[in-house]
């Protein structure tokens, strides 16, 4: 398991699919980007999950409004499913409740940073890829370093 799939509602969610494609490549992480809406084609989505779901890969769902998406591909898999909604003023942030309001028996995570998205599935796929673990220390002494040299330089009155 080393590649995580993002399946977007829809076309407009392709800016926020960018933002998590660049950092599962910063981790070195093959992923595939596709488009299936639990609502209007709910078996085209489907037959992506079952597709997929057969190389064990991490699925991260992006979609905004009402996110039945996330749901839908977390009760079809036994793979992890992170649910990355984009953010909306449109609701004053209420579409978000969509993503994390779940029935029972059904359990995608939900991540609203699409950074931190793609940091979850590295560390998902870290446990079993040596690869990815290395990296994921890295970006993380890298996080550690940037805030340490803020700090210094806040003290240095930089």
């Amino acid at each position: 398991m080393s590649k995580v799939i993002i399946i977007m509602g829809s076309k407009a969610d392709l800016d926020w699919a960018k933002q998590i494609t660049s950092a599962l490549n910063n981790f070195g992480i093959e992923n595939i980007t596709r488009i299936a809406s639990a609502h209007k084609v709910p078996l085209k989505c489907y037959d992506l999950i079952k597709q997929y779901e057969k190389e064990n890969v991490v699925f991260i769902t992006i979609a905004g409004m009402s996110n039945a998406l996330s749901g839908f591909t977390d009760a079809q898999t036994h793979c992890p499913v992170i649910a990355c909604p984009p953010y909306s003023d449109k609701f004053g942030g209420g579409d978000i409740f969509s993503s994390v309001r779940m029935p029972s028996g059904v359990a995608p995570l939900t991540i609203l940073s699409p950074e931190n998205a793609a940091l979850a599935s590295a560390k998902i796929l870290g446990l079993s890829n040596p690869n990815i673990k290395m990296k994921i220390s890295e970006y993380q002494e890298k996080k550690r370093a940037e805030l340490e040299q803020a700090d210094s330089d806040l003290v240095n009155g930089k």
